[in-house]
């Protein structure tokens, strides 16, 4: 594929949340952004939407720019041929249904640029379902976005069968320069990993309120006073490797039975098995040798210091936690 150019395209196919969420995103990191939606109506609601967005995160400091500038890279087409010109990538945001999306990418691989990374925003349907329909197939593949990218930077890269290992390279650069945190996906799974690992969560949090365990809201302040504080900043194999002196190893051995049972008791008997066990702890100890495990812990402990300070300073009292339901109203 060819470089990348100084100044890099961006096409949205799409002009809904997510599109104007990746338009904002696009256009704050320098980017040439060009929207275009099939709808008349939706085009002037995400000139206003995006506006808003830009002005918030000025108002919160993070952009410096002031907002007319970063508003003035973004461009509205009602032709997606107009839209598509000159762009190195283009991000389709439509809805996930299938037929629309194999419509679209019937189009924009005939229309753009031979050079363009074609993505798609697909919660769940994997790229070579629709990826067939046009011969820049190779070109093809998911860019799933956290919501709203703009605030959650990771994002999902999952080529599919036609993929080219270029295109996955270009858009890991593209989406970099972008500001955001691509994750390679090795396999085309329903629900890539964001959201396998949300469904899990959810799933579980039925269940309990189903079995009476507890109340949506009891599950809800489980996660915003618990889990979700240490998920903030490291994921769930840091959490457990930091919790247990020895690493997460040493963690798999004390609590991997009980985790095992609860997984029976839901139908879903996945051991940690020594192999399992072993694989990961040693990609654990390539980032964080033992000897350095306390320095980890005292860093993880005032990275939650810090978050408890704003949060109290949120909720004016330091005994009591932010109400999330006085704070979202």
């Amino acid at each position: 594929m060819e470089p990348v150019s100084t100044t890099p395209t961006a096409t949205i196919v799409g002009a809904g949340s997510i599109g104007v969420a990746f338009a904002v995103q696009f256009a704050r990191s320098g980017f040439h952004v060009r929207m275009w939606d099939a709808l008349p109506e939706a085009l002037p609601r995400a000139a206003r939407d995006r506006a808003d967005r830009v002005r918030l995160l000025h108002e919160h400091g993070l952009i410096d720019e002031p907002v007319e500038v970063v508003l003035a890279r973004i461009s509205d087409h009602e032709i997606l041929y107009d839209a598509l010109r000159d762009a190195d990538l283009v991000q389709e945001c439509a809805p996930e249904q299938l037929p629309i999306k194999r419509d679209l990418f019937r189009m924009i691989g005939s229309y753009s640029p031979a050079h363009a990374v074609l993505a798609s925003s697909s919660s769940a349907i994997p790229a070579s379902a629709f990826a067939d329909v046009t011969p820049a197939r190779d070109r093809v593949l998911i860019g799933h976005p956290g919501n709203p990218p703009y605030l959650i930077p990771v994002i999902e890269l999952v080529g599919g069968r036609a993929t080219s290992e270029a295109t996955m390279q270009t858009a890991d650069q593209l989406y970099r320069r972008a500001g955001l945190r691509p994750v390679r996906v090795r396999s085309e799974i329903e629900g890539f990993i964001f959201n396998r690992l949300q469904g899990a969560v959810l799933r579980e949090a039925y269940c309990l309120v189903r079995d009476g365990v507890a109340s949506a809201d009891d599950v809800d302040e489980v996660m915003r006073s618990g889990l979700g504080r240490r998920w903030a900043f490291i994921g769930p194999f840091e959490t457990v490797d930091l919790n247990t002196r020895g690493g997460i190893a040493s963690h798999a051995l004390k609590m991997g039975p009980a985790y095992e049972r609860m997984g029976a008791e839901r139908g879903q008997h996945d051991p940690w098995t020594e192999e399992l066990v072993a694989t990961v702890a040693a990609q654990r100890r390539d980032l964080l040798p033992l000897g350095q495990w306390e320095d980890r812990v005292r860093w993880r402990d005032e990275m939650l210091m810090e978050i408890s300070r704003v949060l109290q300073a949120e909720s004016g009292s330091p005994s009591r936690p932010v109400d999330a339901h006085r704070t979202a109203s």
